[in-house]
């Protein structure tokens, strides 16, 4: 039922009740029936659910059968190893799933605990989770709404609505029914709801709806769905698969072969181990965590708190970045533009003080406190503070013209009014919408009517929010105090046009959204001409292309109609929560990458179902930062262009980890698969292929998160979601590096066997570790030479390659490493070969950076930059 359409009668009778209030045994009743009013999740999962979700990766369990296979043919040091790694990663997994949903806690503690409500015709407390529909509320200024009320009576009842519709004023509520219509949540005038605050009067009020079918309760089954999925994580997920599949097929392939040549079971189990161990890089999911975590703290130094680590990631991915207005594209504090003063307009009493700024001055409730912080409804304290930077400052005003009556402002008269005493007679300013205003005017003034009403309409056509003053001189204060008698005969003072004006480093950071490909569109609660100024002053809307909705005529589309206009559309005014999340799904739907930013409890649905969620920290309610995986601490939109520029970074170094990693799992594989068919025993052991896997790729691996932005990171189009890890050369580079790699290696084995060198597996261990370390400094660029950037341009990546390269030594030439590692000390002459060979890579890896210097592919000129496509990813 349409509460708001329906007068306080019907919807009485509707509830079956009446405003006296229900009986005990119906209210237990309707309880009974209806269900606890609360908010209910229905995600909660237990511990050893959320821990048991953390081994049902394919790769740990592969890990896993790997470890037990090594207990079983007493090869127990790599299988301690293994399950460390495993656990770690458990470990990982869990703390970040454990935090990462406590949006529903946030949206329970919105609610009060306890509501007075009339039962059996008393007034009485009752718990909050007893309400049912047909209650009636009793509401006062400080409290907080404890379900969707239905208004009976109000008295000067204003509600901040903020949290939940987005809009910054508070809300004058009324007890008649609505014209019939189609109307947003914030435009619902009789209507409260449950989390929303009274600040202003007093109210009785029927419950409507109560736990999940309140509007709180929608919003909270709204964010109860899964975790949105990240491009790494959907990639690396794919990987591992891949990767687990090349695992087995390749250590049973290389068992059954060994099989039928008569090989010995044990020797071949022990080796397909290896060959599994070495296509599976177990440090991966480990390194790319810490990676990401590393790159959360320096979004921190921008001001950008990460909740939830792959979001990091997410930034370079993103093509749309749908965000809030008030307080993230403009100042949320509003301000008045523009003033206009009808000439030669004079008032007895006031001396040579101006009429326009006396009024504004006067008739307000804003006040400054003893901090210099204003008080007060926005638009009120925007005009006080004007008129007080002006020298008309409301106390000393007052002081000179004390108040002695007022009407306090109403929806129906449109209009505040103030009597103030003066030594000539008591002073009448009212303030309120100019067409209110029109026919209370003086017939001296009813022929510039005209020109007053296009001078307003010119200032609300630029989204300006327009107040006019009118005032007259009473020779006393009327006994009868109604706006017959008071809001008559009035001069027209002037009008004042007020706006929350855009931030200025917004403007710079939509130009630099639109440079990278990455479509800014504002989603707001505020009216459409508004929103359409502040969108074209800041440079969302630049051309009739682009288009500007409300939510009614979005509901008035169907989900084909929608579908076709959604990539052009910059603009949503008046939108309600489950538009939000229509608007995400619809981009989502067409193949975009979207980020959305909100503040409210109304963004938290759409913040928990984007790709990216970004809540404002200074703002934001906890609702809204619980469902985001990003907080801007300082609420601004350049803050999340600057987000984008290091997500772009932190992609392209991870990227640049999985090239090192992988390059060398398969030069690890080609080596020990390959070896066996030229004749020659198996190059590596088992706790070999650890060592490289864990400190060989992982430390180098782990600082290129360290390594700067590649130049014009911000001037290309985002990165493909839907492509590959493969793509882009990736994996020939991966395929072509490995062969090299393994070849290199086995070469070494075959001639130190050749030569009736003992040390033949120590030196192949060695051509192996020093390959990668030579490929991780070269692979720091796709582009740029390692002699261009320079070694100390990342001094944590030359630290961590010389540590590693001093680790291998202590194992070659420590007594105890070498039992533990089966190695042996190599001479002078045998290392400095094994340090030739495995060079090879590092100026391979230069050659190949060289070639596509020489063949000029430039970046792409700002003037040329594409719309990014979402073409299907391939493997090259």
């Amino acid at each position: 039922m349409e509460y708001y359409l329906t007068s306080v009668a019907d919807v009485a009778a509707a509830l079956a009740a009446s405003p006296a209030g229900l009986d005990a045994a119906t209210a237990k009743q309707r309880l009974a029936e209806h269900g606890p009013n609360r908010l209910e999740d229905a995600q909660e999962k237990t511990i050893w659910q959320l821990l048991l979700h953390q081994l049902a990766d394919v790769m740990i369990l592969v890990l896993l059968a790997a470890a037990g296979v090594s207990v079983l043919i007493g090869e127990a040091k790599s299988a301690y190893v293994i399950l460390a790694i495993v656990v770690l990663n458990a470990f990982i997994g869990f703390v970040q799933e454990y935090r990462a949903d406590k949006a529903m806690e946030a949206l329970q503690k919105m609610a009060a605990s306890h509501a007075l409500v009339l039962r059996d015709g008393q007034p009485q407390q009752v718990p909050t989770a007893e309400l049912v529909p047909g209650d009636v509320v009793l509401l006062e200024a400080g409290n907080v709404i404890p379900a969707d009320v239905r208004f009976l009576e109000t008295h000067a009842l204003k509600v901040d609505e903020s949290s939940l519709t987005g809009e910054s004023t508070n809300v004058e509520k009324t007890m008649e029914a609505l014209p019939p219509g189609e109307y947003p949540l914030g435009d619902r005038l009789n209507l409260g709801y449950k989390g929303t605050f009274v600040t202003n009067g007093r109210a009785t009020a029927y419950v409507v709806a109560t736990g999940m079918h309140t509007e709180l309760g929608k919003i909270a089954a709204l964010i109860q769905t899964a975790e949105v999925v990240t491009p790494l994580q959907k990639r690396l997920g794919t990987l591992g698969k891949r990767l687990s599949v090349v695992a087995l097929v390749v250590g049973g392939l290389f068992f059954g072969v060994g099989w039928l040549r008569g090989d010995g079971w044990e020797e071949l189990l022990l080796v397909s181990i290896s060959l599994a161990i070495a296509a599976l890089p177990e440090a991966l999911p480990a390194l790319v965590t810490v990676s990401l975590a590393l790159g959360a703290g320096r979004l921190m130094q921008s001001h950008a708190l990460i909740r939830k680590l792959p979001a990091v990631e997410t930034l370079g991915s993103v093509t749309y970045i749908c965000t809030d207005k008030t307080g993230t594209l403009t100042l949320n504090q509003m301000t008045v533009q523009d003033f206009y003063e009808v000439p030669e307009v004079a008032l007895p009493g006031l001396g040579d003080l101006n009429a326009l700024l006396t009024a504004m001055a006067l008739n307000t409730d804003a006040a400054c406190d003893s901090e210099n912080q204003w008080l007060g409804d926005s638009t009120e304290v925007a005009l006080a503070r004007y008129a007080a930077e002006q020298d008309y400052a409301r106390p000393a005003l007052e002081e000179q013209f004390e108040r002695v009556a007022e009407l306090p402002f109403d929806s129906d008269r449109k209009c505040m009014t103030t009597l103030h005493q003066t030594a000539q007679g008591v002073l009448v300013l009212t303030k309120g919408a100019a067409g209110s205003l029109y026919t209370q005017l003086t017939n001296s003034q009813q022929a510039g009517i005209s020109d007053l009403q296009q001078r307003v309409d010119a200032q609300a056509a630029q989204g300006y929010r327009v107040l006019a003053y009118g005032a007259k001189m009473l020779p006393e204060l009327p006994a009868d105090l109604s706006s017959a008698t008071v809001e008559t005969g009035l001069t027209f003072l002037g009008f004042a046009s007020l706006l929350d004006p855009p931030r200025e480093e917004a403007r710079q950071a939509v130009a630099e959204c639109k440079t990278a490909g990455i479509i800014p569109v504002m989603i707001t609660g505020d009216h459409k001409l508004t929103a359409k100024a502040i969108a074209e002053k800041l440079g969302i809307v630049s051309s009739e292309a682009e288009l500007v909705m409300t939510g009614p005529e979005l509901t008035a589309l169907d989900e084909p109609g929608f579908a076709a206009i959604v990539e052009k559309v910059r603009v949503y005014a008046r939108v309600d929560p489950a538009q939000k999340l229509r608007i995400i799904s619809a981009l989502q739907a067409r193949n975009q990458f979207v980020a959305m930013t909100g503040d409210g409890v109304n963004d938290a649905p759409a913040l928990k179902n984007a790709d990216i969620g970004i809540a404002m920290g200074i703002n934001g309610t906890e609702v809204a930062k619980e469902a985001a995986a990003m907080i801007l601490l300082d609420d601004d939109f350049a803050t999340i262009v600057e987000a984008v520029r290091h997500g772009r970074r932190i992609y392209d170094n991870i990227l640049k980890f999985i090239r090192y990693i992988l390059a060398g799992s398969a030069g690890e594989i080609f080596a020990l698969f390959c070896a066996p068919f030229f004749g020659l025993p198996v190059p590596l052991l088992a706790i070999h292929v650890l060592w490289i896997n864990l400190i060989t790729d992982g430390l180098p691996g782990l600082v290129l998160a360290y390594e700067p932005s590649e130049r014009n990171s911000m001037r290309r189009p985002p990165i493909d979601p839907r492509q590959t890890i493969f793509a882009d050369g990736l994996g020939w580079f991966i395929l072509l590096i490995g062969l090299l790699v393994g070849g290199l290696t086995i070469a070494t084995q075959a001639w130190a066997i050749g030569q009736g060198l003992p040390h033949w597996q120590t030196m192949a261990f060695t051509v192996l570790c020093f390959s990668q370390l030579g490929m991780s400094l070269a692979i720091r660029s796709r582009r740029e030479s390692i002699f261009s950037l320079g070694l100390l341009s990342n001094k944590a990546m030359l630290g961590a390659v010389v540590l590693t390269a001093g680790l291998h030594l202590v194992i070659l030439y420590v007594p105890f490493c070498n039992e533990l590692f089966s190695t042996q000390p190599l001479t002078l002459a045998e290392l400095g070969i094994t340090v030739a060979v495995a060079s090879v890579v590092f100026w391979v890896v230069e050659i190949q950076k060289l070639i596509i210097r020489r063949r000029g592919v430039a970046p792409v000129p700002q003037h040329q930059f594409p719309r990014p496509s979402l073409p299907t990813g391939h493997a090259n």
